[in-house]
C-alpha cells in the first residue's frame, strides 16, 4: 500500500495534463500511492496521520481547521491538512482545453432526536474530504466539455476477453468493440490556491462533478453542460451513495475563504442529480456557531454527517433533523457509512484509551440495532461496507505506509459479533482507507459474494486481486492477474462480478475488465487509446487518488483538487470521458 508523499507547503498537487505525464493530485491528509509503472521516485513518508517533520499542516479550500471535540475526550491533532476530496469547477476563468492527440437505551452514550441542539462547541475538526459521488468541472459558456475534434480514434482491439471470458453475468454488457475513444475532457478550473473539487456521480441522465463552489451536470456522451448548482463556498465532502431516485448530499463552506484558510464545513445540502436542483441547506448550531462536518453519507432516505463534534442526520426530502449531538454526550459519532444500511463509528474515551463502537443503526430514528466494540487503543476505523459489514483499521499504526489499513474486521450486523479478523500487512496489499475523518473513504477494494477483494502490491511490474472469505477470514485461492506491465485495482461489484481498472504500461492504454465471481475469468469491457497524449493524461489519473466511474461502455476519470498552474507546460484536466462503440 505504498504511496507518494504529500505535497510540500505552498505547492499544491498537480492535475493530469496532456504533455509529459504528471503526478496526480496528492491529498494532504492521506497521501495516496503514485501510479504504478511510471517510475516516479518517492520521498520518505511520515507515519500515517502525522505531518511532515518540521512543517505545519496546510489546508486547501474545503476543509475546516481542526479543533477539539467539546463533547468527547480531547482528540489528538491529526497532523495533516484535511484532504479536499470534492472537486469543484473553476473559480474564475477556466483553462483552455487542448485537443488530445488520440490516435487509436443505547450503548456508547445513545443517540436521540434532539429538536433543540444545545451543543457548546468551541471549534471543529479539519476535514479531509472526499466525494465519491461525482461532479465534473467544465468552463462556462456554450460548448462546455465538448470533445476534441482530433480525439477520434479508438484504443484496444475487437472486444475479446483477455482470459476467455464471454459474459459478465451482471448489468455490464460487453461492447461490440471494446476499443474506446475520448468523448471529451473537462479543463481544470483556474484557482489561486489548492481547492477541493472531489465528488462525482453517474446517473442514467448525467455525469455530475464538483467544481469550485458549484456542482455541474454533463451529458454522458457529449459533455454538454446540462445544469449548474451554485454554492456560496467550496465543496468540502460529498456522499458516496445516492437514493434510488438519484438524490445525493454535500457539505460545503458558507463562503469563499481567504487564501490558506477555511470558513468551516458547516453547510449540509441535498441535491437532485437528475434535475440539477438543491433541495435544502441545513446547519446544526453549537452554541453561537454551527458545527463543522468531516463526512457525509446517504442510506435510504437519510442523510448522515459526522465529525469530531458529533453526528447529525436529516430526512433527504425536506431536511428535517432526525438527530443531532447533545451537550451531555460522553461519546460522539465521528462519521457514518451508508448505502444498504447505516453504520456509525462512535468514539468513546480519551486519546490513547479510545474505544470505537461500530454501530448498525436505524436510519430513521438513530436507534442502535447492533454494536461491535473494537479493542481499546484503536484510534481510527473506516467503514468498507455496511452490508456485509466490513471495517478497516490501522492497528497500532502498523501498516507503516499511510494506507490506513493493517487489518479488516468482518462483523455480523444483526448481532454485532465479530465473524473474522483479516490481517492485511501494508507491504503486501494495496488498498487504502481514511478512517481519520473520511470514515467512508476506502479505495482499491470491493466487497460482495460474502468476500473481500483486495489488490496486492506491485511485484515485478504486475499484481493480482486476491479474495478473502468474510466468515473464515481465509483466502479462497481465487486470483486475478493484472498481466505484465499492468496494475489491477477493484472498482466495485456488478452483481456477483468485480469491475476492475487496469493501469497501463508506458506504451498502452488502460483497461476496464469484469471478473466473473465464480470462475474468476476476466472479460475486457473497455481499452483506452495508446496514443502518447492520451496515455499521459490517463496516467495522471491514478486509481489511488482519482475518482474512477465505469458504466455501460463509459469510463470517467476525474481529479480531486484544483491547483494553481505549475508552469511546467503540461495541460491540466479536471476530468476525462472515454466511450466505446463509435
Amino acid at each position: 500500500m505504498t504511496q507518494p508523499p504529500p505535497p510540500p507547503p505552498n505547492e499544491p498537487p498537480q492535475q493530469p495534463g496532456f504533455g509529459a505525464p504528471q503526478q496526480p493530485p496528492q491529498p494532504p491528509h492521506t497521501p495516496p500511492a503514485q501510479p504504478l509503472g511510471y517510475g516516479y521516485p518517492q520521498a520518505p513518508q511520515p507515519p500515517y496521520g502525522q505531518p511532515p517533520q518540521g512543517q505545519p499542516p496546510q489546508q486547501p479550500y474545503g476543509y475546516p481547521s481542526q479543533q477539539p471535540n467539546p463533547y468527547a475526550q480531547p482528540a489528538p491533532p491529526y497532523g495533516r491538512p484535511p484532504n479536499p476530496y470534492a472537486q469543484q469547477p473553476g473559480y474564475g476563468y477556466p483553462q483552455q482545453t487542448v485537443p488530445l492527440q488520440a490516435q487509436s437505551g443505547q450503548p456508547g452514550g445513545g443517540r436521540r432526536i434532539n429538536a433543540q441542539v444545545a451543543i457548546i462547541v468551541s471549534a471543529v475538526v479539519a476535514i479531509a474530504l472526499i466525494v465519491t459521488g461525482g461532479i465534473w468541472y467544465a468552463h462556462s459558456g456554450k460548448g462546455d466539455g465538448k470533445k476534441d475534434d482530433t480525439a477520434n480514434s479508438t484504443g484496444g482491439g475487437a472486444g475479446k476477453s483477455d482470459t476467455g471470458g464471454t459474459s459478465t453475468k451482471g448489468d455490464e454488457k460487453v461492447p461490440a468493440n471494446t476499443g474506446s475513444h475520448v468523448l471529451y475532457q473537462i479543463p481544470m478550473p483556474k484557482v489561486d490556491d489548492t481547492t477541493v473539487v472531489s465528488g462525482s456521480w453517474l446517473t442514467d441522465k448525467a455525469y455530475v462533478k464538483s467544481g469550485v463552489a458549484e456542482i455541474n451536470g454533463y451529458d454522458r456522451d457529449k459533455g454538454t453542460k446540462l445544469w449548474t448548482i451554485k454554492l456560496p463556498g467550496p465543496v468540502c465532502t460529498t456522499s458516496r451513495f445516492t437514493t434510488a431516485d438519484d438524490k445525493a448530499a454535500v457539505v460545503f463552506q458558507p463562503k469563499m475563504p481567504p487564501k490558506n484558510s477555511t470558513a468551516g464545513c458547516s453547510q449540509v445540502a441535498a441535491i437532485d442529480l437528475d434535475a440539477g436542483r438543491k433541495l435544502w441547506t441545513k446547519t446544526v448550531d453549537a452554541g453561537d456557531q454551527p458545527i463543522s462536518f468531516d463526512n457525509v453519507t446517504v442510506s435510504g432516505t437519510t442523510v448522515a454527517a459526522g465529525g469530531t463534534s458529533g453526528g447529525a442526520a436529516f430526512d433527504i426530502a425536506g431536511g428535517k433533523v432526525l438527530w443531532a449531538p447533545k451537550a451531555t454526550d460522553t461519546c460522539y459519532d465521528a462519521g457514518y457509512g451508508g448505502g444498504a444500511k447505516l453504520v456509525a463509528v462512535r468514539k468513546c474515551g480519551s486519546y490513547g484509551q479510545r474505544q470505537l463502537h461500530i454501530q448498525t443503526i436505524d436510519p430513521k430514528s438513530g436507534k442502535v440495532i447492533s454494536e461491535y466494540r473494537m479493542s481499546q487503543g484503536i484510534e481510527y476505523a473506516a467503514v468498507v461496507s455496511t452490508s456485509p459489514l466490513v471495517v478497516a483499521a490501522d492497528v497500532g499504526d502498523s501498516a507503516g505506509d499511510g494506507s490506513g489499513i493493517s487489518d479488516f474486521f468482518s462483523v455480523d450486523d444483526r448481532t454485532g459479533r465479530l465473524l473474522t479478523h483479516i490481517s492485511a500487512p501494508g507491504d503486501e496489499y494495496a488498498a487504502r482507507c481514511d478512517g481519520i475523518s473520511r470514515i467512508e473513504y476506502c479505495k482499491g477494494l470491493a466487497v460482495g459474494n460474502g468476500r473481500l477483494y483486495v489488490p496486492t502490491e506491485e511485484r515485478d511490474g504486475a499484481n493480482q486481486i486476491v479474495v478473502f472469505d468474510l466468515v473464515t477470514g481465509k483466502q479462497t485461492g481465487q486470483r486475478a492477474d493484472s498481466g505484465a506491465g499492468y496494475t489491477i485495482t477493484p472498482l466495485r461489484m456488478d452483481g456477483g462480478n468485480v469491475i476492475a481498472y487496469k493501469s497501463p504500461p508506458y506504451d498502452k492504454g488502460g483497461q476496464v475488465v469484469s471478473i466473473d465471481g465464480s470462475s474468476f475469468k476476466q472479460t475486457k469491457l473497455l481499452e483506452n487509446p495508446s496514443a502518447q497524449a492520451v496515455r499521459d493524461a490517463e496516467s495522471a489519473m491514478s486509481p489511488d487518488t482519482a475518482e474512477i466511474l465505469y458504466s455501460q461502455g463509459h469510463l470517467f476519470m476525474s481529479g480531486v483538487y484544483a491547483d494553481k498552474p505549475s508552469g511546467s507546460g503540461g495541460r491540466q484536466y479536471l476530468a476525462l470521458a472515454f466511450g466505446t462503440g463509435r
